[in-house]
């Protein structure tokens, strides 16, 4: 069982003692920025807000080199030209501060308590590293903002405004579409009718291998067929539903409309800058991957850029096992997706964990209501391995970066234990977690964490 801080107090307080952490490290920021030759702003923000310049000047955001975003995040960041520097900084504090409002919401929806919830509301609003981020000027926890609303707009059954966020979401960083399965797995004949939302005290719990599990993710089969193809036919009949079809509609088309703005505008430099470019994209430094070695050894042969491609394969795979194992709740499984998408991934920078971060108090008490877990103790060992290995990553990327020693060799083993360390974390929350689907089959969401203690 998880013993939580023992601090008591209210949602409004805990939501203002983050933003006062986030006002100290804007402080702070902006005097290393102007005193000291190591700048506390991420070189990201000075790429945005160049990016925000040729935008106010009528040229195309593309003009500043390795800006690979979308020109919305440009266009967002105009006022860092037209009023303050900083200004970006604030829509990413306030994101931050709207992403806990949304943990709070969704924690209370599926039954924990005012007081149970803020304890761990607390593991991202007080998250130094997630308001670190944020005030150095990066802009995850936009994105993190709008996943969690399109999940908690589709919890609440809003599933135009759900689909629309969605939709606005993948078109900013294409990675939210690793949900897109377990999105359309939770909409299954349990999910009920849009806009008919209820909440009911759930007294039984399910075990990850247990009756929960028990059914197809399209609704379950009425009779068992013994012939393979007969029974993968079916499935896929019963998973062809009218509302996951709207939902994929919906969310494709807004996807479609903004991106297919965008390049009426901005042209093919748009397409290749936001997405096709990261498809081949290799980075041999600042990397934790453990394909960053293969990516250095082969950084100029066609073979790497092969071999890049093809990561996608296990990665995606992964991926998609999970959404459709897990998908009943949402959270649990968007955790769980991220985590493997970052870990296989043929890139990751500390940003990246930003991504399944966000989704870490919604996981806690999955792993909290299983008593046999010992999360304590798991949870100290899961947070050990995972900041150890991150820690000898980075003494050897100081002896590359700043003494200048050839320590490639001494990086890829670190990578592959930065590697092995999130297999084992994640076969660990995969076993230990109690998994709860967010709804019952009359399509109520389930209080099921209103037993969870602190």
């Amino acid at each position: 069982m998880i013993k939580l801080p023992s601090f008591n107090i209210s949602f409004r307080q805990l939501i203002f003692a983050s933003f006062a952490l986030h006002i100290v490290l804007l402080a702070y920021g902006h005097w290393q920025d102007t005193h000291l030759v190591v700048k506390y702003t991420d070189i990201d923000y000075v790429v945005f807000t160049d990016a925000s310049r040729y935008l106010t000047q009528g040229l195309s955001p593309y003009k500043r080199a390795t800006y690979r975003y979308t020109p919305l995040l440009a266009h967002m960041l105009t006022p860092n030209i037209y009023f303050n520097e900083s200004f970006g900084k604030w829509i990413f504090t306030s994101a931050d501060l709207l992403i806990g409002v949304l943990i709070q919401k969704i924690l209370r929806l599926r039954g924990m308590s005012e007081s149970r919830a803020v304890k761990f509301n607390a593991i991202w609003l007080l998250n130094p590293m997630v308001a670190n981020i944020s005030t150095r000027g990066n802009a995850e926890s936009v994105i993190g903002a709008m996943v969690l609303g399109s999940f908690y707009l589709i919890m609440k059954k809003r599933i135009g405004w759900g689909a629309f966020l969605y939709g606005l979401s993948v078109h900013f960083k294409t990675y939210p579409i690793i949900y897109s399965v377990a999105l359309l797995v939770m909409m299954d004949n349990e999910y009920g009718e849009a806009g008919e939302v209820t909440v009911i005290q759930d007294e039984k719990t399910h075990r990850g291998s247990g009756s929960s599990r028990s059914n197809s993710v399209a609704g379950g089969i009425k009779k068992p067929e013994s012939n393979i193809v007969v029974r993968a036919v079916r499935n896929l009949i019963d998973f062809i539903t009218w509302r996951r079809v709207k939902f994929g509609l919906m969310s494709g088309g807004w996807f479609f409309l903004i991106t297919g703005l965008m390049y009426y505008v901005y042209g093919y430099e748009f397409l290749f800058e936001t997405y096709l470019y990261h498809v081949t994209r290799k980075d041999h430094r600042h990397n934790f991957s453990f394909w960053f070695y293969n990516i250095y050894l082969t950084f100029t042969s066609p073979t790497g850029t092969l071999v890049g491609v093809l990561t996608f394969v296990p990665q995606l795979a992964l991926v998609l096992a999970i959404g459709f194992c897990f998908g009943k709740d949402i959270f649990f499984c968007a955790f769980l997706q991220t985590f493997a998408f970052v870990a296989w991934n043929k890139v990751c920078t500390a940003q990246y964990f930003m991504w399944y971060i966000v989704f870490l108090p919604l996981l806690i008490p999955c792993l909290a209501a299983n008593p046999r877990m010992g999360l304590k103790s798991h949870g100290r060992n899961m947070l050990i391995a995972w900041a150890g290995c991150q820690g000898v990553w980075l003494s050897q990327a100081y002896n590359l970066e700043f003494l200048g020693l050839n320590t490639f060799w001494n990086l890829f083993i670190a990578s592959a234990l930065m590697y092995a360390s999130n297999v084992w974390i994640l076969i660990e929350l995969i076993t230990g977690a109690n998994y709860e689907p967010i709804f019952n089959n009359r399509g109520a969401i389930r209080r099921v964490w209103s037993s969870v203690r602190d």
